[in-house]
């Protein structure tokens, strides 16, 4: 079985869960923590081992974190590493909701290689400038 797991800094991987939820459902494969304010490494990494502990070596995760190199993304990939279960897991860093939705629409994929694809290209199709037109600009100078 293959688990999507958001870490980040404050409520970002906890409101990216939200939305999922509202999106495509609840799924239970869906798992999601943050290290708060004032939070120390060994309460995240208590929190997040406990977490993950119902997933199994012959599981894998797709791990999205807020920041690359970032501290609740190092810090599951500790646990992870610890509990063998990195070397078959996806991990980005720099999430975003189209990551997260490509992530979830492809859990059950039969190969990793197209889930990290899928989220890549989600991840940077997400991201982009919109144009916006001179005809408020005009408005505004009537106020």
């Amino acid at each position: 079985m293959r688990y999507l797991v958001l870490v980040s800094h404050e409520t970002l991987a906890q409101g990216v869960h939200s939305v999922l939820k509202m999106l495509m459902g609840e799924n239970p494969r869906v798992l999601s923590t943050s290290l708060e304010d004032g939070m120390g490494a060994d309460d995240f990494t208590g929190r997040f081992r406990e977490m993950v502990s119902a997933i199994g070596e012959q599981d894998e995760i797709v791990l999205l974190g807020d920041i690359a190199g970032g501290s609740p993304l190092t810090l599951s990939m500790n646990v992870l590493q610890e509990r063998g279960l990195l070397s078959s897991a996806v991990v980005f860093g720099g999430m975003n909701l189209p990551m997260a939705i490509a992530a979830l629409m492809k859990l059950d994929a039969a190969d990793s290689a197209d889930i990290r694809v899928e989220i890549a290209n989600e991840g940077r199709s997400g991201v982009r400038e919109l144009e916006v037109s001179g005809a408020d600009e005009d408005e505004d100078e009537d106020l």
